[in-house]
């Protein structure tokens, strides 16, 4: 039997409402951009990738929280997406792995959650109309015109700089390698720098696995610290918001590159290195959120299977010739993948530390990048 729970509304920007219950915090009010993930499982990863900030998550699969949460999960310290949308979160749970219960999770967290709306009747509206800004508001004292308002009043994450708000305070080392591998790390002592724009604890781990020694600096970090700890290579990670804004960052890879750092990046890492050889980004309809989107090696025609969560993407226009494009998407065509045609550096837009292929991109992708910064060539 169901157990009651208090009210909840997800309201867009454009007027519509959708009534359902509070599946997470009560009495709670969060506003932020409304995207669809498609994946099937994943929702504790997906809650706290940093990617996510200031966006609430509409999850596409029905059911969502049978197999509970576990701390081993979490890809970063907290939540940081702003709410969890979702058709139906079931009364009970069952993991050899679980914790506790999904509810329970978000409930501690003060997370805002709505459950029991028609999530594909949300997707189909965003996938027509494009992203937009939503309120959930839950408890008994809601008011309809009221989230509507906010979330007019939101600001837009097009021109918005996040990576500043979810990069690490200080610079530390990382020194855990993969969860229930015995293997030990590959080449102890090998130096990578990451940037911090918004990692996940698993890029970090594959890493170490793969490279070695790895040590993760904020995100302003400028090119003269990072050049002053040697290393072999810098990391440039996944992260949130518009890429455009972050001319900090933008500048030290620039700087990094001009002095033949070998460099690779995903995601929001990928957009930032794209910028710094003077291409260009923009803002997509409804981007890429999900476990299956089939991306193609334009060298050997190869299909793979990956994990993606970005709203900017590389643009084709005014491309430059300092970069050659390496991957698109089979969904919409979109850049995937770029190549430096003179430096070591190149760059994947998906997040190739997930599993969806199961190890499709991750695998190569890391292992090129110890490769290169061995001294093995970037090929």
């Amino acid at each position: 039997m169901r157990h009651p729970r208090p009210p909840a509304l997800l309201a867009l920007a454009d007027g519509t409402l959708f009534w359902g219950r509070s599946a997470g915090a009560e009495g709670v009010c969060a506003v932020g951009e409304v995207v669809f993930n498609t994946a099937m499982t994943g929702y504790q990863e997906i809650l706290t990738d940093p990617s996510y900030a200031r966006q609430m998550v509409c999850l596409t699969a029905p059911h969502i929280g049978n197999t509970g949460v576990t701390d081993e999960d979490a890809e970063a310290r907290r939540c940081l997406a702003a709410g969890l949308i979702i058709r139906d979160l079931p009364d009970l749970h069952s993991s050899w792995r679980s914790q506790g219960s999904l509810g329970d999770y978000l409930r501690r967290r003060n997370l805002a959650a709505i459950d029991g709306i028609d999530t594909r009747a949300l997707t189909r509206r965003l996938r027509t109309g494009g992203v937009q800004n939503g309120c959930i508001q839950t408890g008994e004292a809601i008011d309809p015109g009221g989230a509507v308002a906010l979330a007019r009043e939101a600001p837009s994450l097009e021109g918005a700089d996040l990576a500043r708000e979810v990069t690490t305070d200080a610079p530390y080392s990382w020194t855990q390698g993969l969860w229930n591998d015995d293997r030990e790390p590959a080449a102890e002592g090998v130096g990578v720098v990451v940037y911090d724009f918004g990692v996940k604890v698993n890029i970090l781990r594959m890493l170490r696995q793969h490279c070695g020694e790895v040590y993760v600096v904020p995100a302003e970090t400028g090119a003269d610290e990072v050049r002053a700890l040697n290393p072999d290579g810098v990391f440039l990670s996944n992260g949130p918001g518009d890429p455009a804004p972050c001319g900090y960052a933008i500048e030290a890879i620039r700087s990094l590159l001009d002095g033949g750092m070998p460099l690779a990046g995903i995601c929001l890492g990928h957009q930032l290195l794209s910028l710094a050889c003077a291409a260009r980004t923009e803002k997509m309809k409804f981007g890429h959120h999900g476990a299956n989107h089939p991306v193609q090696d334009l060298e050997d025609g190869r299909v793979y299977i990956s994990s993606q969560n970005h709203g900017f993407a590389v643009s084709y226009a005014d491309f430059p010739e300092a970069l050659r494009i390496t991957h698109r998407s089979l969904f919409d065509g979109s850049i995937q993948g770029v190549d430096h045609v003179e430096r070591q550096a190149f760059s994947f837009q998906g997040h190739p530390e997930a599993s969806p292929g199961p190890q499709d991109i991750g695998e190569p992708f890391f292992t090129r990048f110890a490769r290169m910064i061995r001294g093995g060539g970037s090929a």
